[in-house]
């Protein structure tokens, strides 16, 4: 498999993305759900930095928050009260076309259910942000090539969700997160619907995108996938227990 490249040119949005080093920064974000007359308190109050670079692994038990804390994160919802900077931008006060411009270029995901179309092709589904993100289709063509390629399904780009492996639909849906070049990829239970081989071959993907520089934030049940971090945030009950140890 090839080595995964990022584009680190010195252009003008790369240049002003460097100005910083936290990419997030949560102060004492709250988030509230409400079901009829029941109100329930998802977050309790979540300080948490991120710098530009770092690979963090974030683990809990079911029901601890974790995956509200990446929703927030990646702009798919918003803190009931406190305040989340996303590159130095408060994300609370968005609109929802800013929220949509933001996950499409800034943030890439990559699910536990792989989230592909199940009907188009390899190339079809890695395409799709570049669509969204208006991209000719001379220069799509030669993004998504590149990206199947740099996964080691250069051969399956034709390939339907239906005619690959549950690895290989993984490293369709991490071509298509790194479609648009985002800054930060949030990765939930990316390894939770994989045997044990496929799960290695993906971790060593974020691996080789963390010591490319990219900025990983993956949430995990399986401590030693989270130990591929740099930094460990243990949360529980809607509150960060721990944030830093590897142990």
């Amino acid at each position: 498999m090839n080595k995964i490249a990022v584009n680190t040119n010195g252009s003008a949005r790369g240049e002003a993305k460097s100005m910083t080093d936290t990419i997030i920064d949560m102060r004492d974000v709250r988030k509230s759900y409400r079901t009829g007359k029941v109100s329930f308190e998802a977050l309790k109050g979540i300080d948490c930095l991120v710098k530009r670079g770092e690979f963090v692994g974030v683990v809990g038990p079911s029901g601890s928050g974790k995956s509200t804390l990446m929703n927030l994160m990646g702009c798919l919802d918003i803190p009931t009260t406190g305040e989340y900077y996303l590159e130095g931008q408060l994300v609370n006060k968005m609109t929802p076309n800013q929220l949509a411009d933001v996950r499409n270029r800034t943030v890439g995901f990559v699910f536990q259910a792989f989230n592909l179309l199940p009907y188009a092709t390899a190339y079809e589904n890695v395409e799709v942000p570049l669509l969204f993100a208006r991209v000719s289709s001379r220069k799509r063509r030669e993004r998504v090539a590149e990206l199947l390629s740099r996964v080691g399904l250069a051969d399956k780009m034709a390939n339907k969700p239906t005619e690959m492996s549950g690895g290989e639909m993984q490293r369709v849906a991490i071509a298509r997160a790194l479609a648009n070049e985002p800054d930060i990829i949030l990765a939930d239970e990316p390894t939770g619907n994989l045997d044990s081989k496929s799960g290695e071959a993906i971790v060593s993907l974020f691996d080789e995108l963390h010591q490319a520089g990219k900025t990983i934030v993956m949430i995990t049940h399986d401590m030693n996938i989270a130990k591929h971090g740099e930094r460990i945030i243990r949360i529980k009950d809607g509150l960060i227990q721990t944030n830093g140890d590897l142990s």
